[in-house]
């Protein structure tokens, strides 16, 4: 693969104008396409198979929906002080507020509070639904300005009136505070490689391999069920992994300029070298999120679909686009000042400027027990994590959809937005009404039961709806009791009331899909371990090095679950993130994050581990080769992960809460990873081992295959110091 890649770095250096060229011409064929046949997200989150997906299935047969899945907007409606909205003055102002927002031609039907009986017991908050002639996603914004000048003119008047409902918000799954993270890993690459024009490289190309990719996306949600926030994810690795590539690839490609290399020589031997590292490093983080697909979640497999095509074209371009522009910008970018060598003194430039190096090498033990026992701590959280969905509930309370949610919440308790359906089976025959009253007065009986409604009974005569109003919002542990204890009374009610009943609802469907994750997640956690000791092995031809790799990842995947409950669950530091309210756990974040974080640790591991293993093949010392390791890999890698950071960073403050969870896990994650896992215990512990961390055995070592991820190939052809490479050695190496 080395090989390959170099020869591919010297032809694009050498073609430079046909690759950049090439590559805005797909970028902007991929956008007509894409903007052409339209962007179709599809926002469902069901897992079929579920108890409570099977239970809607038959729900929906039984009772059609005529208006299918057409948008609605609550416009929840609180009287002023000492009013109520049973007044007659009341009922005039709502009346005359309502005419006008069916006048909008998008509306389909309106209904106030007075027909859908929705005032609360002291008549003073009450909600009427606009429902539209189009699914909410596709409601206008004109539509939206309607609904919100009527709000805004009934509070004018003394009233609060807030706005609810898929037909008037929707998840923002982009924000401009994305821009900080872009313009904070500008400056940190800028410090990294000297200069201003440099850093703003590994962006431009990064940007170019989004882009790409988020238009493959949009062209794929037209072909396949993919969820709006699957586009947060995708954007957020694409975005990262392709400045953390093109910052390796530059990198190196600066070293090799020090070492003595002309332009075009050092840039393909970068592409050979770094650019196998970026190849294996990529392709293990696409592995991981293609691996979602093992859990047997739909949306989780989109997402992980998504997010892998956004890392391949982050590969492809750093591969192809960075050697053309590094040769396009000439002598721009030059060569970092080498340190004059100092040999009249006690200690050597390279080891003043190695003071981290030297630190945990002269005292392993101290930073392995150091980093082991803080992320420890870090993790404690971890093990009371209770999971589940976000709601508006969770949102900032100067938006209106969380005033909304409160104010429901007030009149209605908690439960409103968590009511389960039962779904009743009789024979149809004489008796089924009597059986039905006597399961609605069992379940009334039920802990944490505020309210059952009548049965609805569909026009079959054999099937019955039967509303269940819980004490506790959709998230409480309560209301998971609730489920489950209809589902264990389910076979005594069979057989004593010849009733069959089964529980569903988005709140019994949701309580099901983060049950199904969690059941899941061990099992992709041994996949995801498994992959990462093979994978290793290959890398670094040892048995220790996997071990440590592996365990290392576990600690950091640890402390970031556990900061992230401590942070969301437990409501601490939420101003600081700028979190609104304490929340479950999003209950797909765990499974995202053992997949990501698996990806973006391998990366580190092997870019620095490799400088490691290089170093001890050519002089057999097991601490100098951790020296070496840390000197020439361990600023990039700092670099590499303080971008990542920034970058995720920019996420966290968006307004989206699901965007901000994953940018703060991941953000930690790396943090957690990148600087305590790699840089102070990896080298620890791989100092305490000393030459044992590198034993191989030989049978083993001649049946697996060599993927030569240092390049090792390349640099015996170039030589390890250059002296400027003849046209005749440009001719045998590339054949």
């Amino acid at each position: 693969m080395a090989k390959l890649l170099y020869r591919l770095g010297y032809w694009s250096a050498k073609n430079r104008i046909k690759v950049l060229l090439g590559s805005i011409t797909l970028l902007v064929v991929a956008a007509i396409v894409a903007l052409s046949m339209g962007i179709n997200f599809k926002e469902e989150t069901t897992i079929p198979g579920l108890a409570s997906q099977q239970t809607l299935e038959v729900m929906n047969k039984e009772f059609p929906n005529p208006q299918g899945d057409l948008g609605k907007t609550q416009l929840v409606l609180k009287a002023p002080e000492n009013e109520k909205l049973s007044s007659e003055a009341a009922q005039q102002l709502i009346a005359a507020k309502l005419t006008e927002l069916a006048a909008d031609p998008e509306v389909a039907s309106v209904v106030g509070p007075y027909d859908n009986h929705t005032l609360n017991a002291d008549k003073t908050i009450g909600y009427a639904t606009i429902t539209y002639k189009v699914p909410g996603d596709e409601v206008t914004d004109e539509s939206k300005d309607s609904v919100t000048r009527i709000a805004e003119s009934l509070r004018d008047a003394g009233w609060q009136a807030e706005l609810i409902g898929d037909g008037y918000v929707t998840m923002a799954t982009s924000s401009p505070t994305e821009a900080l993270g872009v313009l904070l890993a500008l400056v940190i690459l800028a410090i990294a490689l000297g200069s201003i024009i440099t850093g703003v490289l590994p962006i431009l190309t990064a940007a170019l391999g989004l882009g790409f990719g988020i238009m493959l996306i949009i062209i794929g949600t037209n072909l396949l069920d993919i969820p709006s926030f699957a586009l947060s994810l995708a954007g957020m690795l694409g975005l990262a992994v392709g400045i953390d590539y093109a910052l390796f690839i530059i990198a190196r490609y600066r070293q090799q300029l020090a070492d003595g290399y002309d332009r075009r020589e050092a840039i393909a031997i970068a592409n050979g070298t770094a650019g196998s590292a970026v190849v294996f490093a990529g392709v293990t983080v696409i592995i991981a999120l293609v691996g979602f697909s093992f859990v047997g979640v739909p949306f989780l497999t989109a997402m992980g679909l998504a997010g892998a095509l956004c890392v391949l074209t982050a590969i492809l371009m750093t591969i192809f686009v960075v050697p053309a522009i590094l040769e396009l910008l000439g002598g721009t970018i030059k060569a970092p000042r080498k340190r004059a060598k100092n040999t009249g003194g006690n200690q050597k430039p390279a080891s003043r400027s190695n003071l981290w190096g030297r630190f945990v090498t002269g005292q392993p033990l101290v930073a392995v027990v150091l980093g082991v026992a803080l992320l420890a701590t870090i993790a404690l959280p971890f093990f009371h994590m209770e999971t589940g969905l976000g709601s508006d509930g969770h949102k900032s309370p100067d938006k209106t959809e969380r005033r909304a949610y409160d104010l429901l919440s007030e009149a209605y308790g908690e439960g409103y937005h968590g009511p389960l359906v039962i779904l009743a089976e009789t024979d149809g025959g004489k008796e089924s009404a009597a059986n039905l009253n006597k399961v609605i007065e069992e379940v009334k009986t039920y802990p944490n039961v505020v309210m059952v409604n009548p049965a609805v009974t569909a026009p079959s005569g054999k099937v019955s709806l039967i509303t269940v109003m819980p004490a506790t919002g959709p998230n409480d542990s309560a209301t998971v009791d609730l489920v489950h204890l209809i589902r264990e009374k389910a076979p005594e009610i069979a057989q004593q009331d010849h009733v069959k009943i089964g529980v569903t609802g988005s709140t019994a469907v949701n309580i099901d899909i983060t049950q199904k994750l969690n059941q899941a997640l061990p099992k992709f956690c041994l996949i995801i371990v498994g992959l990462a000791f093979v994978l290793l092995m290959l890398v670094f031809r040892s048995i220790l090095v996997p071990v440590k790799a592996v365990l290392g990842f576990i600690l950091s995947l640890g402390a970031t679950l556990g900061f992230v409950t401590y942070v969301v669950q437990d409501g601490h530091f939420q101003n600081l993130f700028h979190f609104y309210a304490k929340a479950p756990v999003f209950n797909f974040l765990p499974i995202i994050v053992v997949g990501v974080l698996f990806g973006l640790a391998m990366d580190y591991e092997v870019f620095l581990v490799s400088r490691m293993r290089e170093e001890f093949k050519t002089s057999g010392d097991a601490k100098k080769s951790v020296l070496a390791g840390i000197r020439h890999s361990g600023g990039v890698v700092t670099a590499a992960g303080l971008i990542m950071v920034a970058v995720f960073t920019g996420f966290i403050l968006a307004e989206e809460p699901m965007v901000k969870v994953m940018g703060l896990a991941l953000a930690f994650g790396v943090l957690f990873d990148a600087f305590i896992v790699r840089m102070l215990i990896v080298p620890g512990v791989m100092t305490l081992l000393g030459k044992s961390a590198w034993y191989f055995p030989k049978w083993l070592d001649r049946l697996l295959p060599n993927l030569d991820v240092e390049g090792e190939e390349v640099m015996k052809e170039v030589g390890r110091k250059g002296t400027g490479t003849t046209d005749e050695t440009q001719i045998r190496f590339l054949g």
